[in-house]
């Protein structure tokens, strides 16, 4: 394991750790009207991090076994990373270009201090398609050569590093609750409440922009 591929790795787990849907999982839950907010929240982390090192696991083993059985087999996998990423750009595009009401964002009525795992689970497993940090993580993880237990241990580190904003915020939410949730609503009645969302030409033309772009690099990946 070199020392160039653990910056890769981290690099890209840093630039993955920007995840706003794990994030705002964690901050929903600390400002839940619940016994254990700080207890719930921590359970989400637990379901998010087993379900990025679970399902990288799955990918970056069946990956090294296509590249053992077809020699483009890495090259399609990181094609379809920047694929996904870009199908998801054309679909929230699309999406600005009519108004809508955006629904406020709320914890699910069955989550509780025992089940928000389950939330951490589905939460981040919804995401993890427009993942293509980790898509490119596992690649260059699979290209290395490195045995696969040097690789599972460069997974379980990238997932560590994916949930470190959200351990910050849980860490914060236990040392300094009511300041921070008090900052949070605040963040919430700006970003999470329901609210009308006009429509709007110009930000749907940045996202098929960033999709075009991330198609053309999927071409010449």
């Amino acid at each position: 394991m070199s020392v160039g591929l653990l910056a890769q790795i981290t690099g890209l787990a840093l630039l993955d750790a920007l995840n706003p849907a794990t994030i705002a999982g964690v901050a929903l839950l600390l400002l839940a009207p619940m016994s254990r907010p700080v207890r719930a929240a921590g359970m989400f982390v637990v379901g998010a991090y087993l379900t990025v090192f679970g399902l990288g696991a799955v990918v970056y083993l069946g990956a090294g076994a296509a590249a053992q059985a077809v020699g483009d087999g890495l090259v399609w996998l990181r094609r379809g990373a920047f694929a996904a990423a870009a199908f998801a750009l054309v679909v929230a595009g699309i999406r600005r270009l009519r108004p809508r009401i955006r629904r406020a964002v709320t914890v699910p009525t069955w989550v509780n201090s025992g089940t928000s795992a389950g939330l951490g689970v589905l939460m981040t497993g919804a995401d993890l398609p427009n993942a293509f940090p980790y898509f490119i993580a596992i690649e260059r993880v699979v290209r290395s050569g490195t045995s696969w237990q040097a690789g599972m241990a460069l997974l379980a580190g990238y997932a560590l590093v994916y949930c470190l904003p959200c351990l910050v915020l849980l860490v914060v939410g236990a040392l300094r609750g009511d300041r921070l949730r008090e900052r949070l609503r605040g963040v919430y009645r700006r970003l999470g409440a329901e609210r009308r969302q006009p429509r709007n030409v110009w930000v749907a033309a940045a996202y098929l922009l960033g999709a075009c772009v991330l198609v053309a690099i999927a071409g010449t990946a």
